[in-house]
């Protein structure tokens, strides 16, 4: 196919146009002298970081524990420079100067960053241990696991997780934007939406995973078992007098221990609360709360079906 000269002459025109919207529509562009937070960069960070959480399953084999500290030091370094860029980045956006950052914004950023930095790395050890626990709930949770590796390799729950519990620390380290790309990565990755404010304890399960959808606000204990598709939402959003969202407040259920969701449950509310030990069947909407021991079910549905050799009680 040929190319019209004469129609491409246009496309000065319409750059013209588009780059005019910039200003008209300044929502939605991020121009000036301090860059936001690489994407990329991110998912980087975070791929080394689950090489150094899992040595020998990922990019690098023949590990031992004669070169491994070689390895993982080489990666913690890397990691650093990285996330003390990143954070900072994040921190000058979020304080409103991130178009007009001076040289000197940027080096106080970039210190407040690496304190940072610093003590996320600190928390990787502890980690390791946390995530040990999850990986038992998964091949205690699941008799078609084989092993522990299975859990690692093939598990979508399991990395959904992991990603959480390590923007979990950014969160609480009061790093901002950094946590939320970490996890909506996980989310498109695995098809499990967790946020990173949310709050989950020990031995944590999300068998299958698909459709799984865990809010800011809402709290999970120890020993608790999610299959796909279950929703810990929020019931309503409440607004102040000029109707915009009120932020801040719990807006999402509290999950005790031990309780288990079925497929497709949903559980919604700031003030819900499952007490520990119960079980929620499939397909249950809960909008109040249920006190420790208990099943909740739905009641089992009347069956329609049409054919010949359909028994006379659920023919239509």
């Amino acid at each position: 196919m040929a190319i019209d000269i004469y129609f491409k002459e246009t496309l000065p025109i319409l750059t013209q146009r588009l780059v005019e919207t910039y200003a008209e529509v300044s929502t939605i562009r991020h121009l000036g002298y301090c860059p936001l937070p690489n994407y990329e960069t991110i998912i980087a960070c975070t791929e080394d970081l689950k090489e150094i959480l899992f040595p020998g399953y990922r990019r690098r084999d023949h590990l031992h524990l004669a070169n491994v500290e070689y390895y993982v030091g080489d990666l913690i370094d890397r990691i650093h420079d990285r996330l003390v860029a990143q954070i900072a980045r994040a921190l000058c956006h979020a304080s409103g100067q991130s178009e007009h950052c001076s040289a000197k914004q940027r080096e106080y950023f970039e210190g407040i960053a690496q304190t940072k930095t610093l003590a996320f790395l600190e928390r990787l050890p502890e980690l390791r241990k946390i995530l040990a626990l999850d990986v038992q709930a998964a091949y205690d949770g699941d008799p078609a696991c084989k092993s522990y590796d299975e859990v690692i390799f093939c598990y979508p729950g399991f990395e959904a997780v992991t990603i959480y519990r390590l923007a979990h620390i950014l969160w609480e380290l009061d790093v901002p934007l950094i946590p939320r790309m970490m996890t909506e990565w996980a989310h498109s990755k695995t098809g499990i939406d967790i946020h990173p404010g949310a709050k989950i304890g020990k031995y944590f399960f999300i068998d299958h995973g698909t459709g799984v959808v865990i809010g800011e606000t809402c709290e999970i204990g120890d020993w608790v078992k999610l299959y796909q598709g279950v929703t810990l939402g929020a019931l309503s959003f409440p607004t102040d007098a000029e109707g915009k969202l009120i932020r801040g407040k719990k807006r999402h259920p509290t999950i005790e221990d031990r309780v288990v969701i079925y497929a497709n449950a949903t559980i919604l509310g700031g003030q819900t609360v499952i007490g520990h030990d119960c079980v929620i069947g499939s397909n249950v909407w809960l909008t109040r709360s249920v006190p420790p021991n208990t099943t909740v079910t739905l009641e089992k549905p009347r069956l329609m079906m049409r054919g010949a050799e359909v028994e006379p009680e659920y023919q239509i």
